[in-house]
């Protein structure tokens, strides 16, 4: 059970050779930090696509060691991301991640039918939280792909963080599908998609995990709360994974933890043929480079 997203670096296999990473737009003073960190650590081996003179006077001025790092001078933003995302297709790099772009920039070259990287799943942005008041590390999805997920879009979803989770070791995350209430209402579609996955879950259709729902948020994070509600389940109070209803919830929630628990946060945008890094420009240095750990254990 891990309590801290530093606890993730153990891993890592200090014999392993690093993950090929590559930046598009790299003229991006906070990506370049935390690359530069995870660069030091061993944990990737950089490739920089973006306009040189821009890219190496942030360098220099922080005093940055990049020796051996390939990089490409590419002043076009577009063009900067279709070379980036045909390296990792092509096999030459094994992650992307996001630099000084408009992320509708970024998706679009992913999602290129040609040489893009589309696997036939759906996309989902997976955050992994480090909240001081919670007894262990929380994963929070979705909270920026997809903006209002039928069940099918749900059980997708669920599916990549579930296999995201297992391959960190934990062999079955407790899912906690929420809702407002933790009682099925056919007026409230998040009770009822969330009755069905747990269901589905029962019946094996949905594996490697346990999923109960719905659950309100108290339910989820709180053995005394479910208690107090006389709330049976495994899930309750020991939740792994949160199942968001829809974006906007999953959104507050995000930056709530951030801003209002200070709590620290990791992201990386699962389903297609790599792991992306995808992270908010108001993401600290911390958690892009949380973030980047998260992508090389994918």
């Amino acid at each position: 059970m891990f309590k801290h997203l530093s606890d993730l670096q153990t891993l890592i296999d200090p014999a392993r050779p690093p993950k090929k990473l590559v930046l598009a737009v790299s003229q991006d003073i906070f990506s370049l930090n935390a690359l530069h960190k995870a660069f030091k650590a061993g944990f990737v081996q950089p490739i920089l696509i973006g306009d040189r003179e821009e890219t190496f006077s942030i360098i220099n001025e922080k005093g940055y060691d990049f020796d051996g790092v390939k990089f490409i001078d590419e002043k076009n933003p577009e063009k900067c991301v279709e070379i980036a995302v045909r390296m990792v297709n092509d096999g030459e790099a094994d992650i992307l991640m996001k630099g000084k772009v408009p992320t509708p920039v970024l998706l679009k070259g992913v999602l290129n039918k040609e040489w893009g990287l589309r696997t036939g799943q759906l996309l989902s942005h997976f955050a992994y939280f480090e909240v001081a008041t919670y007894h262990k590390l929380i994963a929070v999805t979705d909270v920026a792909m997809n903006i209002a997920p039928n069940l099918k879009d749900k059980i997708g979803i669920l599916n990549n963080s579930v296999k995201y989770l297992n391959t960190l070791g934990i062999e079955k995350p407790k899912v906690a599908v929420l809702g407002a209430i933790e009682m099925v209402n056919e007026s409230m579609q998040a009770t009822t998609d969330a009755a069905l996955l747990s269901k589905m879950n029962q019946r094996d259709q949905i594996k490697n995990c346990l999923v109960d729902g719905p659950l309100a948020f108290d339910n989820a994070v709180s053995f005394e709360s479910a208690h107090h509600k006389n709330i049976k389940s495994e899930v309750a109070g020991d939740t792994d994974l949160l199942l968001m209803p829809d974006i906007e919830v999953g959104n507050v929630l995000y930056k709530s933890l951030v801003f209002f628990a200070n709590a620290k946060v990791a992201s990386v945008i699962l389903g297609a043929s790599a792991p992306i890094v995808l992270t908010s420009r108001s993401d600290t240095e911390e958690s892009k480079f949380n973030s980047i750990l998260l992508a090389a254990l994918a």
